[in-house]
């Protein structure tokens, strides 16, 4: 990086690089969220549950996702009352219950996802996939890496 800020920290100038890429990215591909009918927030929860490794809480996602637990709950409501998510008891905790996705939540999702591949193959003749696929990679190990010490309390 050569530019006024390259004293910064870099995980400063990450911090900034991923928001305007983030921006970018939101833009570029709305029409694919637009197109199945959901909000902004109602995707990202809806692909919170879906790619979720267990069955995610409200809070969890909120903390993933660094939104406020009350965004994700207006979504995730939105979603339950669409039959795209359900809320099912979770045995760790009395009052969050855990997100799954319906049958029709996940169709909904590949739906959106198709789109989504579909222009980002139109994008993708200009742009160095092997370097995207090594900076998800990346990106994944460093936010691992991240919540691993945020769990542990070392902030």
């Amino acid at each position: 990086m050569h530019g006024p800020f390259d004293s910064r920290h870099p995980l400063v100038g990450l911090v900034d690089e991923i928001s305007r890429l983030n921006g970018r990215l939101k833009s570029t591909f709305a029409d694919s969220r637009r197109a199945v009918g959901l909000s902004e927030s109602e995707m990202m929860v809806l692909n919170a549950v879906v790619e979720a490794e267990r069955a995610p809480t409200v809070p969890q996602i909120g903390r993933s996702l660094g939104h406020p637990r009350q965004l994700i709950q207006r979504a995730a409501n939105a979603l339950i009352a669409g039959d795209l998510i359900e809320a099912v008891a979770n045995p760790d905790h009395k009052r969050a219950p855990l997100l799954r996705a319906t049958v029709r939540g996940t169709a909904l999702k590949r739906e959106a996802d198709a789109k989504a591949d579909s222009l980002a193959a139109a994008l993708s003749a200009h742009l160095d996939l092997d370097a995207a696929r090594r900076t998800t990679r990346d990106l994944r190990d460093l936010r691992r890496q991240l919540e691993a010490r945020l769990r542990e309390g070392d902030t």
